[in-house]
């Protein structure tokens, strides 16, 4: 019996996939589970519009993504830090401020949980973190850190 999945099951597919299922399987677990509806004209209908509309949500967000990563390959971002004399800083800079100097000079808002430095930052001087927006697509920014 071939039904169309509504959400994601274990070893069998993902949402909005058209299975190929046992018809007790289908009849007595996935169907009142609500887990699958039935592969008819109308349901099949229904999927590949979800699938038509599913793909322009992703175009659009593909393209804000892409604008928001040339803004931010732009220039480098500039986060000030208290520093000792000798040139290291008090503390180290962390994701969280770098999601705020993001917010701040390009006035985008990113998560700082998205937010990973490669290298400890405990000096003055230029480095690179990597912000991951999901959906295999991440960039590398550059920032400045800066005495305040």
């Amino acid at each position: 019996m071939q039904v169309i999945l509504i959400q994601d099951v274990d070893n069998l597919g993902g949402t909005n996939e058209l299975v190929n299922v046992r018809n007790g399987y289908a009849r007595n677990f996935l169907i009142p589970q609500k887990k699958a509806v039935e592969a008819n004209s109308s349901n099949l209908k229904q999927m590949q519009e979800k699938q038509k509309q599913l793909a322009k949500k992703e175009a659009k967000l593909l393209s804000e993504i892409n604008s928001v990563i040339a803004v931010l390959k732009e220039s480098p971002l500039k986060i000030g830090a208290k520093t000792g004399t000798s040139g290291k800083i008090f503390g180290s800079v962390t994701s969280l401020q770098i999601s705020r100097a993001i917010r701040d000079q390009k006035g985008y808002e990113i998560d700082r949980k998205r937010i990973s430095i490669t290298d400890e930052v405990k000096e003055l001087g230029s480095y690179k973190a990597n912000i991951d927006f999901g959906n295999g697509n991440s960039t590398d920014v550059e920032f400045e850190v800066v005495a305040e």
